[in-house]
């Protein structure tokens, strides 16, 4: 049975970030936990944030790291229970969105936040007593600010997907506005990542005709405007189309996405400097040939679909385009590039084969598949 499930509330323009308190009385949080990094402090967003919160007494924690841990989110915990805070405000890429919805688990349940990771059958535990979480993404890239999931790197090192509507933010202020200062590289990586989860859920063989959709849209948004946000980062209409291709690919990927995040969830876990959109844009080539023999891609003609919407004359071009589009962009020419070697694999295709996107490929890889992807995208 296919579940579909559109739910949370959006305001989408520049300049929406002065609406975050007319959001707060809304959700009803009166006393917010702002969660943010030192770079969204340090290029002076968060104090766009606080100047919209000029009368709500709230508190910070601007520690979270490039990749959540399960011991960030105990440190945010400890400072929401200290300063009494009754909701939280996430103000940056996936990173923070996803921490503060961490936090939100931990500091409503009770228990290791490993009892509530999905491959834990943790969903079901997740409880509507979450904690609120309105979210203000800085970047182009996860779209989780409208998403059900958060993925954290637990204790044991393991990057594991925690997912359930509870986690939903009550509300996604997106402004591209606060997207203008983002550094070109981090424009591509984020960017990539945005394109991938619309490749990804559009090639999902599940049963969702909307995803598919918003998907296909956001695919066409991001591959004509990545370039331009990159190269121009002050393009308006080129950073609106990138913040709307990456809240169209989170909005999409409900339906599921596949062997890209497997892999690149996996080596993420077993290297937490790598970046997950960079991996992603590594692994999309790789893992589109493989998709290309699905039985569902094929009926479907869904790479032919995507290779229209990319502005592609066939669907055997689009892993060549893709990588010289990670060209263009000024990213790694593989993972080679980014320092990994094959010493890792086995570790890689281990965490590949647990990952919650293993199963939502449409072909369910085997060891030796993710090894030749792996070698594919080296």
């Amino acid at each position: 049975m296919a579940f579909i499930n559109y739910v949370t509330q959006i305001q989408f323009e520049f300049g929406a970030v002065q609406l975050l308190r007319q959001e707060c009385d809304r959700v009803g949080i009166t006393r917010p936990l702002i969660v943010t990094d030192p770079g969204v402090k340090a290029a002076g967003v968060l104090q766009k944030a606080l100047d919209a919160l000029p009368d709500l007494p709230l508190a910070v924690f601007d520690q979270t790291p490039a990749n959540p841990t399960e011991a960030a989110v105990r440190a945010a915990v400890a400072v929401y229970q200290a300063q009494g805070c009754d909701g939280l405000i996430a103000v940056g890429g996936g990173s923070a969105i996803d921490c503060a919805k961490g936090i939100a688990i931990a500091a409503t349940h009770e228990g290791p936040l490993t009892h509530y990771a999905t491959i834990e059958g943790g969903s079901p535990r997740i409880s509507e007593r979450t904690a609120p979480v309105i979210a203000v993404p800085t970047t182009s890239g996860t779209g989780s600010e409208v998403a059900r999931g958060a993925i954290i790197i637990v204790d044991d090192h393991r990057k594991l997907g925690f997912h359930s509507w509870n986690l939903v933010p009550k509300a996604a202020i997106c402004d591209p506005e606060l997207t203008m200062g983002l550094p070109p590289m981090l424009t591509a990586a984020t960017g990539m990542d945005a394109i991938a989860h619309c490749m990804e859920t559009f090639m999902s063989a599940a049963f969702n005709p909307p995803a598919d959709g918003i998907a296909l849209d956001g695919l066409e948004r991001g591959w004509a405007a990545i370039e331009k946000a990159t190269s121009n980062g002050s393009d308006r209409e080129a950073r609106l189309n990138m913040m709307s291709a990456s809240m169209q690919g989170a909005m999409a990927f409900q339906k599921g996405l596949g062997a890209v995040h497997s892999l690149s969830h996996s080596l993420g876990g077993v290297n937490p400097r790598l970046h997950h959109g960079t991996l992603n844009a590594m692994f999309l080539p790789a893992v589109v040939r493989f998709n290309a023999q699905a039985e569902s891609v094929q009926k479907e003609r869904r790479l032919e679909r995507m290779a229209h919407a990319m502005g592609l004359a066939s669907a055997s071009d689009i892993p060549e385009a893709i990588r010289d589009m990670n060209a263009r962009l000024g990213l790694p020419t593989g993972l080679a590039a980014m320092g990994v070697t094959p010493d890792v694999f086995d570790d890689v295709i281990k965490g590949a084969m647990a990952d919650h996107c293993h199963k939502t490929n449409p072909r369910v890889a085997t060891p030796e598949q993710y090894r030749e992807m792996l070698h594919q995208s080296l």
